[in-house]
């Protein structure tokens, strides 16, 4: 893929050193030159001083012809012009912008731009690991609102419909790992002893799946 970051700050930087080592075809822009530096000396990809401001800069990046734009300067307002510009003016396909303050993102999301709030992020995190510890994440959707958790059942749920675990709205099965073997539940999937169960659970949903695997295990 042929992807444009805006911005070569800590997140630009390390996401561009790792797009590249993945042999993504990269381009950073910088309005401060010495942001160069943030990029180890082996970098592949392509570094451009401008403000991503300037459709002249974003041409230059080759934005015209990429699969994806990351806005991710430390101003939410030039996040939203570069996302805009990138895809009203040059279509592209994909494009992610940075927002520091939450109460921007609804902005965002209203002109079709898909965001990523550091801030709501480690919110939700802190708050899982402080209250939802025996629950291992295993990723999340939007800025945490979705997350993705295991956990093992105990042995006596052996038998069970895995479907009986699920709160409509809330906390669904989506993968069961047994004998090493991942499977895709079906409605009639019953719970096998030493099941390890991936449940898609809303994040204000997480006191509620907790609760009920501490009541089965009696706790």
């Amino acid at each position: 893929m042929r992807i444009v970051i805006a911005g070569c700050g800590r997140v630009g930087s390390v996401l561009a050193v790792q797009l590249a080592r993945e042999s993504h075809d990269v381009r950073v822009i910088d309005r401060a030159p010495a942001a160069r530096r943030r990029l180890p000396p082996g970098f592949t990809g392509r570094f451009g001083v401008g403000n991503g401001f300037s459709r002249t800069v974003l041409e230059q990046a080759g934005t015209a012809h990429s699969d994806a734009l990351v806005a991710v300067t430390s101003g939410d307002n030039s996040n939203l012009v570069i996302a805009r510009t990138a895809k009203e003016t040059f279509r592209v396909p994909i494009v992610l912008a940075g927002v520091h303050d939450p109460r921007h993102a609804s902005l965002y999301e209203g002109l079709g731009i898909r965001t990523v709030c550091p801030v709501t992020w480690s919110v939700h995190r802190i708050h899982q690991l402080l209250l939802h510890r025996d629950l291992a994440s295993e990723g999340g959707f939007g800025n945490g609102e979705t997350l993705l958790v295991r956990s093992a059942l105990p042995r006596w749920l052996a038998g069970r419909k895995l479907a009986e675990f699920e709160v409509e709205g809330e906390i669904r099965v989506v993968e069961v790992t047994r004998h090493g073997r991942s499977l895709l539940p079906r409605h009639t999937t019953t719970a096998a002893p030493d099941d390890m169960v991936t449940f898609a659970v809303a994040a204000t949903a997480l006191r509620t799946l907790r609760g009920f695997l501490d009541k089965e295990l009696g706790t």
